[in-house]
């Protein structure tokens, strides 16, 4: 039988210290943490090999005295709490009084001190959890603590640690989310005997965020601000242009501690839901400001996850406050600089001004004709007799005689249909909540359909669009190139028009109005099990997008109508596309996500493809139609619909600066 034995305190220690330390980066964290609430206005954080060698923090911060020392690195010794009821209202970035603890209890840890009250410092050396003597010593007001050689003791968790390249990149991201919340503060880091950062105290918190990431990102962060009660959001949001593969650039402050929580980050996924492609991430740096009894820090040991009062205000709140400040603003795409197309008078680009020099100093002699002798002569052009009848052109079966052009759809007239009936588009505006963007008429056109399917929303007061562009023409039969105000604009007849259609469709299916196409004669369509299921279990939602299905024995499905803008395909191509989505969702999908997903698709399919040609007034409508869609700077997959190239870009290009 097994014998139940009481562990030794190292035992605990360094149990505790496997929760806390996972790496030399767990280090750097809490040392931060502690620093920042000692009050210290400049913290230096030395690396070396990594953080497994050495990691030193020196702060300014009040210090600790003499008598204190030894428990400062006792295990559950903190003065930021004194009882339980402390818990739920915890001001301070750390307070459970376990992370000096456990970082002795697995390094050779160095530490002095000094109170701005203390003629002298003291330090405390303590080697694998056992504490040697407090002794005096000569250092400024603060503190510093030096993490000598950490896992030396427990070399399982050492052999598991990565490069020391790897394991300094780690470091230097506890050092960023720390530097990000607290950008008042001046903070250093070193790696070895090289300044990695040299971050001075800013009011200008996105010259913070510059330093880390680039003035590219900096200039492109769009501000949000809104105020619900007692908590307040302010930060920044990312142009949809500037997305990662991954959602670690999204940044979320609670009271200056930085926290990861899924239902901010799906928040966030859903207020740029149709701005970024599928598989990509808005890179957003967000504070939030609450009560510290509004929330529980209490729930993990590396104090990361929080628990909110109210989480669903929090995600409502934050949702609603990108949705409608992207209402308000001009994302339409533009061109970011390259070095393969702008190799001079670029400030993004670190090229030797030398080099820059002799370049332009070729093209001007290139220019004058002095390097006629290394290459090919200008052609010369024969010159032609005018003739007074004008040249020929072969005739072309062109596709866009074969069909009626694109229409105008105004907000302010009734849409022709198919079968000559008609529906009012209102004015659109994105409901935020905590649901994807829904369309909805105007509350002075109520509908009795939508009532029940989307909130009524107050619509902001405008939307943001650009001038409209001039003498828009058709390029490769895929591209409208047109001019604008701002410079050269070249639009994706595909996606514009995808995003065109797709709001139309959605306003129309949440008033109950979409047009379907009844059959003559049903058509039957044999599936797979799993699709057949899906199509008779979703029934409902298929027909709310025109396509009316019924069981008819085994795994056969009848159609019976589908929309009347897919004329020009087949039911059962129509049918299978959808039901594949239904099955590719599953039962973890919310219904208004999937028919969501269910009008991308079918937009997709309606709208004019790369490659049709289009007739001068198809051009000239579906430029237009630009203008009446509300999200019209992006596709409902998230592709850019529209890039400008603005007459900077365009002189930069031809190095006209």
């Amino acid at each position: 039988m097994p014998i139940i034995r009481q562990l030794s305190p190292s035992v605990v220690n360094k149990i505790a210290a496997g929760e806390v330390i996972e790496r030399p980066a767990s280090v750097v964290k809490e040392l931060l943490e502690n620093a920042v609430d000692a009050g210290a206005t400049r913290i230096d954080v030395t690396v070396v090999g990594g953080g497994s060698e050495l990691v030193r923090v020196v702060d300014n911060g009040c210090g600790i005295t003499a008598d204190q020392l030894p428990l400062a690195v006792a295990p559950h010794a903190t003065s930021k709490i004194q009882d339980a009821d402390d818990l739920f209202r915890v001001g301070t970035l750390g307070f459970r009084g376990e992370a000096l603890a456990s970082i002795a209890e697995v390094s050779k840890l160095m530490m002095r001190s000094r109170p701005a009250d203390a003629d002298a410092g003291a330090e405390l050396v303590v080697v694998g959890g056992r504490p040697e003597e407090v002794q005096p010593c000569g250092c400024p007001v603060g503190t510093s603590i030096e993490v000598h050689h950490l896992f030396f003791n427990t070399p399982v968790r050492r052999k598991f640690l990565r490069t020391a390249q790897t394991e300094m990149g780690h470091a230097g991201e506890a050092l960023t989310r720390v530097a990000l919340a607290q950008p008042h503060i001046h903070f250093t880091l070193r790696q070895q005997e090289k300044t990695v950062y040299d971050l001075p105290p800013t009011e200008d918190w996105p010259r913070r965020i510059a330093a880390f990431f680039g003035d590219e990102l900096a200039d492109a962060l769009i501000p949000v601000e809104s105020q619900d009660g007692p908590v307040k959001l302010v930060g920044y949001a990312a142009h949809p242009n500037h997305t990662r593969s991954h959602p670690r650039m999204q940044y979320v402050f609670l009271n200056g501690r930085a926290i990861r929580d899924r239902a901010l980050q799906h928040a966030l996924s859903e207020a740029y839901r149709g701005l970024v492609l599928t598989g990509r991430y808005p890179v957003a740096f967000l504070r939030i400001e609450m009560p510290a009894d509004a929330v529980d820090v209490n729930v993990h040991p590396t104090k990361l996850e929080v628990r909110f009062q109210d989480s669903g205000r929090i995600y409502s709140q934050l949702l609603s406050t990108l949705r409608t400040k992207f209402l308000t603003a001009d994302l339409t795409a533009k061109l970011q600089p390259t070095t393969a197309t702008s190799p001079f008078g670029d400030p993004h680009l670190a090229i030797d001004e030398q080099h820059a020099a002799k370049k332009r100093e070729e093209l001007v002699a290139w220019a004058k004709g002095e390097f006629a002798a290394r290459g090919p002569a200008f052609p010369t052009v024969p010159s032609a007799e005018p003739t007074a009848t004008p040249p020929t052109f072969p005739q072309f079966d062109e596709p866009w005689l074969q069909r009626k052009p694109l229409e105008i759809v105004r907000i302010d007239r009734p849409v022709s249909l198919a079968h000559d009936s008609s529906v009012v588009v209102a004015p659109i505006a994105a409901a935020a909540e905590s649901r994807p963007p829904q369309f909805v008429p105007q509350p002075s056109q109520p509908s009795p359909a939508s009532e029940h399917h989307a909130p009524s929303v107050a619509t902001p007061s405008h939307t943001i669009h650009p001038p409209a562009p001039r003498g828009a023409m058709q390029v490769h039969n895929r591209y409208l190139v047109a001019e604008s105000e701002e410079g050269l604009v070249v639009i994706d007849q595909h996606a514009l028009h995808e995003r065109v259609l797709y709001e139309q469709l959605r306003q129309r299916v949440l008033a109950g109005a979409l047009e379907s196409q009844r059959l003559l004669v049903p058509e039957a369509v044999d599936l797979s099990p799993a699709e057949a299921a899906a199509a008779t279990s979703n029934a409902e939602l298929l027909g709310q997008l025109g396509v009316e299905v019924s069981a008819f024995g085994g795994d056969t499905i009848l159609v019976t109508s589908y929309p009347a803008m897919l004329a020009n395909f087949r039911p059962a191509e129509v049918l299978r596309d959808l039901v594949s989505q239904l099955v590719a969702g599953g039962t973890t999908i919310e219904r208004r996500d999937l028919l969501d997903e269910l009008l991308h698709m079918i937009a997709c399919k309606a709208a004019i493809k790369a490659g049709d040609r289009l007739s001068p007034e198809e051009v000239s409508a579906l430029v237009e139609l630009r203008h009446l869609a509300q999200d019209s700077h992006h596709c409902p997959h998230g592709r850019p619909t529209v890039l400008v190239f603005s007459r900077d870009d365009l002189d930069r290009q031809f190095m006209r600066t």
